[in-house]
């Protein structure tokens, strides 16, 4: 059924654009003509004033965008438009674009629809650079409004509200949020900026970018649940990847020295304030490093790209000023949790008695579970929240960390690290498994562990192990989440904020 205006304020729109057409004019032409972006217009006329004094020499401008704002004065109106590099003033005068044109303007052409203004660039008495309009063109016209967006500055931060303030409609219709709201356009600029720096550094580190399959036909590399789709002619079910590791560590046995991935992974789990169906991952790897050496390159990165994106390595989150300079603190899982929880978890070697001294302590935990994962249940319940500024927790379980070298004469850690930044995880690493026979039993190990669990299974992956057996350098290997480091750079608390098109339930009018 053919779209209908479903309010008066539509209907006058559609009513506007009628009008247009029936005096033939175009509201959607083919062509536009534009020589200057507002900022560039601005600049020129500010950087010939400059020169030649208090009076610029003339120059002609073609300027396109967003109308903003209209005040009519008799038979001259100031509009503001907008593009992508900020607003310009439009100076329309009768007598200089003609009364049809004038007219047209004042009576046709609302907030929100995009005009092409040509003319020449002056400075008002009122001392704003603006265009003295000779032309003005229809470029396309808006039927529906945009919202009224309002902003207030509250404890520090701009919180904007108005009749486009319902949180899960700005997810829904985003272009309508990014058209309202320029601090929302900025977290995607900062977004942009952040994959940018995160490629200069590792670049400029002598890592190679490289791309590997989306579509795996084994899934692996994490514990989490798949995406399963299927291909019709192969007669072959695939799954969209949750990991590039596996695919990564193969580079290393073809002789690359170190190599990194920006992409997509994809998880079949929960929704919450840091987790998204589908998500954006940094993965590097480097050869003749370990997890020491890690933590140096991962510590330099964050800080360089931070640098580079804020101006600082002191950045503000959640309220707190967070200083992002190397070396960060380093603390051994053991330790952290022993000082927050009061529990030496080393002295239940066994997962029935760690829970039972969970529950003595009142802490509630999943009898089912295995020792590694109530270690880490300890580690997100005590610790986590408390680790504001950035901290390397050393020393994982091995039954939850497959991909892993162990802990020199301690058969029951591996040598993984996780690193935590204003309460928030941000990134995982390994000194990289590199013998085969051991990497073989450890799959096996974990699927007789999780043999119940789908979330936590590890399929056993035999090209990978054929790979390894061809010989893979010693070599460490780091995960970082894109999406939460632009929310810390941007003061986000939630990954909706940062993703474009965050994943939604179905609302009730689809």
């Amino acid at each position: 059924m053919p779209w209908q205006p479903s309010n008066n304020l539509e209907r006058e729109r559609l009513e506007k654009l009628e009008r247009l057409r029936a005096r033939g004019i175009e509201a959607y032409p083919n062509r536009v003509q534009r020589t200057h972006t507002a900022a560039q217009a601005i600049a020129a006329y500010e950087a010939a004033e400059q020169h030649n004094g208090e009076v610029a020499e003339s120059i002609e401008v073609s300027v396109c965008g967003r109308i903003r704002s209209v005040r009519v004065t008799g038979k001259i109106t100031f509009a503001h438009i907008e593009d992508g590099t900020g607003r310009i003033q439009l100076f329309i005068r009768q007598d200089e674009v003609g009364p049809d044109a004038y007219e047209m303007f004042k009576r046709d052409l609302d907030l929100g629809d995009f005009v092409q203004a040509d003319g020449t660039m002056v400075r008002t008495k009122a001392g704003e650079v603006s265009v003295l309009v000779r032309a003005i063109q229809v470029l396309a016209k808006a039927l529906s409004p945009l919202p009224v967006i309002k902003a207030q500055e509250i404890d520090g931060k701009t919180v904007t509200y108005g009749s486009f303030s319902d949180v899960e409609e700005r997810y829904r219709q985003r272009y309508v949020d990014l058209a309202s709201n320029a601090n929302v356009r900025e977290v995607f600029r900062v977004r942009a900026r952040t994959i940018n720096a995160v490629r200069q550094f590792l670049d400029n580190e002598g890592f190679l970018e490289v791309e590997t399959p989306i579509l795996q036909p084994i899934y692996g590399g994490a514990a989490a649940r798949p995406f399963i789709t299927h291909h019709n002619q192969l007669h072959q079910d695939l799954y969209l990847r949750i990991s590039f590791e596996l695919y990564l560590k193969r580079l290393l046995v073809g002789m690359y020295d170190a190599v990194y991935e920006i992409g997509r992974d994809f998880r079949n789990e929960g929704v919450s304030f840091k987790h998204n169906p589908e998500f954006t991952m940094l993965e590097y790897y480097k050869a003749y490093i370990d997890y020491f050496g890690a933590m140096d390159i991962t510590e330099r990165l964050i800080a360089f790209v931070a640098k580079q994106v804020t101006g600082s390595t002191t950045i503000h989150y959640g309220g707190h000023a967070i200083d992002l300079t190397p070396p960060w603190r380093r603390v051994r899982m053991r330790d952290a949790i022993l000082e927050k929880s009061g529990i030496d978890y080393t002295q239940y070697p066994t997962a029935e008695s760690l829970y039972k001294a969970l529950e003595a302590a009142g802490i509630e935990a999943n009898p089912k579970t295995t020792w590694g994962k109530l270690v880490e249940h300890l580690l997100g319940t005590y610790v986590e929240p408390t680790l504001i500024q950035p901290t390397f927790v050393l020393d994982y379980p091995r039954d939850i960390s497959p991909f892993a070298k162990a802990v020199p004469g301690d058969p029951t850690h591996v040598e993984r690290f996780e690193f935590y930044i204003g309460g928030m995880e941000f990134g995982n690493a390994f000194t990289e498994l590199n013998d085969p026979l051991d990497q073989e039993q450890r799959f096996l190990d974990v699927a007789r562990l999780y043999a119940e669990d789908e979330d936590d299974a590890a399929p056993l992956d035999e090209d990978y192990l054929r790979a390894m057996r061809y010989g893979m350098p010693p070599t460490g290997g780091v995960g970082i989440g894109i999406d939460r480091l632009v929310m810390l750079l941007t003061d986000r608390d939630t990954i909706r904020e940062v993703l474009l098109f965050p994943h939604l339930r179905k609302s009730e009018e689809e």
